[in-house]
């Protein structure tokens, strides 16, 4: 770790002799090309560590291309084996979880969608419908569950002028893409009323690999008086896709596009309607103190064939979350403070029934006997406070402290007598405290330091032993993390500098074993340690009053290993990390002409992943390029148009974009480790804006 400290305070002195150019007493922020962080952001909400994304970062890439828009942050990597095969993992954690997104909270509009077992489902949100991604690395967000992984909050489009807006953005592209964004805003002093319709239909690039989405959502602020206001949310997605899996070695060398056997045989695929409603309360108490608390209800129908049995599932999920958010003089400066708690209850009932795609004459799968009947209710409280104190007019300490209470009830409905598997499992209360330290160097500039403590509850799999039944012995992970860093605008305020070094320990490491083709289990299997470095940076030239350059980076040293890993009979200590590749590198040039025309073209490498935990076998390094041309013009007072033409992958790479750590092959197949990235590919986008 000496060298992470070495390096930062290497930069620290550079930036400190480039500090003393003279400056304006205030900052003007740069436009976000990658990354957006202004330095007095989100302190009421007890975050001073967070990374933002905004909606023209996301014109970098497809508006299909989750994965590109979130990789351009150090630090974060979503691999992604298909639309609807995601999985986001932040700094490491996660990266070990077989399929999903776990060890991490997922927000809405503040309002939570991770559910009872901690996992979340980000490509349930149209890329198109947002306005920023905030990213909270590590557990410092005490408001926000201080998962080992972080938080994800992301936030839908707002139309902050006066008047009635309709825009539409329609974008075809390779693969028989077609994709469709309607919506209608209307916003005057007392309403902010948004609706949105969006439809996505593509072939994709793999045999058995459909995707098809549907889904309307709406967001309404209406403003009672000056002291409170009402928020009102609902968000409905229905989407079907199909499913090709994972290749094996073989497969994926000499052809790419061909879906696993078993599931092309089944035509496996998974069918979606999810609906999330939402009401909110602001009122301001006092002109020092205002408190938002929302209500909440979610319902997920999820329906999966698999070649291995039929998978059909719905959750109901409730709760809600109140903060109080207040300010108070402390020796004539201004400290702020937070204080709140967080319900999720959700009750998830599930079947699996026998598929008889083999006696269904090649006409794919075919519902057979039940196999088994399960219900679990799950509940987690989360009670959270920080404290922002100015012990000067440039130093700032912020003390935060969550508590967590989670609770599982599982029910087996489908034995009875001495063959039921019913239990409980309540989880002692786990207290996360937080430190930050914070010091202005000078206005635009910030050095920090970070110390918090985080936790991740095992899934659902992972709380079962081999036999079915809840595992007493099963426990959280826990982590302490230790954070330097620093955030400033250099060079009369064109350069923006984001950097961290980080180490994070984990106790109690979860381990997902796979002990069937449908069936893992978990264990408590020692100890990891994160550390790494991050680094995000933009810069801007003024070629002339209508010409701009804006080249940016982001790089990411991921030093992740098993610290103490015994498996059975082999011993990983010592080993990297599996699933996480060390390196990673984005870099980027974007080009803005007036307010007219802008060009950007993105790299992207992605250095060679570990596959098994003996780091026998490793998936190999790619290099990526893509590029995105765009134009704006305004016909007239009230009409705008705009056009786009992407191309992803330029030069035809054949890459894994996701991959499946420690996989075994089942009679005598291949194990399949790699989910293929798509070949060159090409999109078109064309859009209209009316203002009445």
């Amino acid at each position: 770790m000496k060298y992470y400290f070495l390096l930062f305070i290497l930069f620290a002195n550079c930036f400190f002799g480039l500090s003393q150019e003279k400056e304006k007493d205030t900052i003007t922020y740069l436009n976000e090309v990658i990354i957006y962080n202004p330095i007095r952001a989100n302190k009421t909400l007890g975050i001073t560590q967070s990374t933002i994304i905004r909606e023209n970062a996301f014109q970098n890439h497809s508006p299909i291309d989750l994965a590109s828009s979130i990789n351009q942050i150090s630090g974060v990597y979503l691999l992604s084996g298909a639309l609807n095969t995601n999985r986001i993992t932040i700094r490491g954690v996660g990266a070990r979880t077989p399929f999903g997104t776990d060890k991490l909270r997922l927000y809405f509009m503040d309002i939570p969608v991770t559910n009872g077992s901690g996992f979340s489902t980000i490509e349930a949100f149209d890329l198109e419908n947002l306005n920023s991604m905030e990213v909270i690395k590590g557990p410092k967000g005490t408001a926000y569950g201080t998962n080992l992984g972080g938080a994800i909050l992301l936030k839908p489009k707002e139309q902050y002028a006066k008047g009635t807006f309709f825009t539409n953005n329609f974008t075809v592209g390779s693969y028989g893409l077609i994709k469709d964004n309607l919506s209608i805003a209307h916003n005057t002093d007392s309403l902010e009323f948004n609706l949105s319709y969006n439809h996505l239909n593509t072939d994709g690039y793999r045999e058995n690999n459909n995707f098809n989405r549907n889904g309307i959502l709406l967001t309404t602020a209406i403003k009672l008086s000056s002291r409170n206001s009402i928020g009102i949310l609902a968000n409905y997605i229905d989407y079907t896709a199909q499913i090709p899996s994972s290749l094996g070695i073989t497969a994926f060398t000499e052809n790419p596009r061909q879906a696993a056997f078993t599931w092309k045989q089944a035509k496996g695929f998974e069918s979606n309607k999810y609906t999330l409603l939402g009401l909110s309360y602001s009122y301001k108490i006092s002109s020092r103190l205002e408190n938002t608390t929302s209500l909440f209800y979610s319902y997920l129908d999820h329906y999966e064939p698999r070649p291995f049995n039929i998978l059909d599932e719905f959750t109901n999920s409730y709760g809600f979350r109140s903060l109080f958010k207040g300010n108070f003089r402390f020796e004539d400066r201004e400290a702020s403070y937070l204080f709140g708690g967080e319900l999720y209850k959700d009750e998830y009932n599930w079947r699996t029934f026998e598929n008889l795609y083999e006696e269904n004459n090649g006409n794919g799968s075919l519902q057979g006997n039940e196999l088994s009947r399960n219900k679990e209710y799950r509940r987690q409280f989360n009670a959270f406070a920080s404290l922002t104190l100015p012990l000067s007019n440039k130093f700032n300490m912020q003390l935060g402290v969550n508590v967590n209470k989670t609770h599982y009830d599982y029910r087996d409905l489908f034995n009875s007598g001495e063959d039921n598997k019913s239990a409980k499992r309540s989880f002692d209360p786990i207290v996360m405290p937080s430190l930050d330290l914070i010091y202005s160097i000078s206005p635009g500039r910030q050095l920090y330091a970070n110390i918090s403590r985080g936790f991740s509850n095992p899934g659902l799999e992972e709380t079962l032993t081999p036999e079915g039944v809840i595992n007493p012995e099963i426990t959280q992970e826990k982590g302490m993390n230790y954070e330097l860093g620093t955030k400033m605008y250099l060079a009369k305020n064109k350069l923006w500098l984001n950097l961290a070094v980080f180490r994070m320990n984990i106790n109690d490491l979860l381990v997902s074993q796979r002990i069937g083709e449908d069936q893992f289990v978990g264990k408590n299997a020692g100890s990891t340690k994160h550390q790494g470095i991050e680094l995000d940076m933009n810069y801007t030239f003024d070629l002339s009053p209508k010409l701009q350059i804006i080249p940016f980076a982001s790089y990411t040293l991921s030093d992740h290993i098993f610290v103490d890993f015994v498996d059975g009979d082999n011993d990983y200590s010592g080993n990297p990390l599996t699933g996480v590749p060390r390196n990673r590198i984005n870099l980027g040039l974007r080009l803005n002409h007036s307010k007219n025309f802008y060009w950007n073209t993105t790299y992207q490498y992605v250095d060679g992943i570990p596959l098994t935990d003996a780091n026998s076998l490793y998936s190999e390094p790619y290099n990526l390029l893509n590029t995105r041309l765009g134009y704006n013009k305004e016909i007239s007072e009230n009409l705008y148009i705009s056009s786009d033409f992407g191309i992803n992958n330029i030069f035809d790479v054949n890459y894994a974009q996701s991959v499946l750590i420690n996989a075994v092959g089942f009679g005598g197949a291949e194990p399949r480790y790699y989910y293929p990235g798509n070949d060159r590919n090409f999109y078109i986008s064309l859009g209209l804006k009316y203002h009445l």
